[in-house]
């Protein structure tokens, strides 16, 4: 086992399998602007980047007049309905008591707003020092700023710091910001997109992390 001092974790697919309900907030848009809905595993790989990837992911080319009233319509549903069906994978409440004396960062591409609600309902918010979401900086995964940032924040050198998530984007901010990164290779990323990052450790289950540091 390594030992870290430094754990920072992505949010959607990694922590909290929000998946349906994001699709279900994409498909209620498309259906409100009279565009025909996607289909589940075609949405789910639309996710990842952010909001606004999403939607121009989502409206398709040549739809780009209908992203700021998508944007709008997407937002309120997903406010409303963004614990319908939003869940803790298996084992998350484990692993994060597991580290409870572990620096602890959530990073995420998401909106802080929706992060901080989800995170306060599943009741994880206070195992983290703090969360950045996708309008909390100017930077965006792979930018190695954002790591860089908490590394000199809490003292902690690359070799001490992990980044564990499902997305392709938060490999490369480790490997950027000279940390280790640990895909998450059960969630909502590609897999095969997450292995051809070739990263430094990979789990299939998130209570594997207990085994792989200290």
């Amino acid at each position: 086992m390594i030992t870290m001092d430094l754990m920072v974790f992505d949010f959607d697919g990694t922590l909290v399998d929000t998946g349906e309900d994001i699709v279900r907030a994409v498909n209620f848009t498309l259906r409100s602007l009279g565009l025909p809905e996607r289909p589940y595993g075609e949405a789910i790989g639309f996710i990842g980047d952010g909001v606004q990837r999403l939607l121009e992911r989502s409206l398709g080319e040549g739809k780009k007049k209908l992203y700021a009233e998508a944007r709008n319509i997407f937002l309120a549903y997903y406010g409303d309905h963004l614990l319908d069906a939003t869940r803790l994978y298996t084992g998350v409440d484990d692993v994060l008591r597991h580290f409870e004396g572990k620096r602890k960062w959530i990073v995420t591409n998401k909106l802080y707003e929706f992060t901080i609600r989800i995170a306060g309902a599943l009741q994880i918010h206070g195992y983290f020092d703090g969360i950045i979401g996708r309008d909390s900086t100017p930077y965006v995964k792979p930018d190695a700023r954002i790591l860089e940032g908490l590394m000199k924040q809490h003292g902690v050198s690359g070799e001490r710091t992990v980044m564990i998530g499902d997305g392709v984007h938060d490999m490369g901010m480790a490997r950027n910001a000279g940390a280790w990164g640990c895909a998450f290779l059960n969630g909502l990323g590609d897999r095969k997109g997450l292995l051809r990052q070739r990263p430094d450790f990979t789990c299939e289950n998130i209570l594997e992390l207990k085994t792989l540091f200290c």
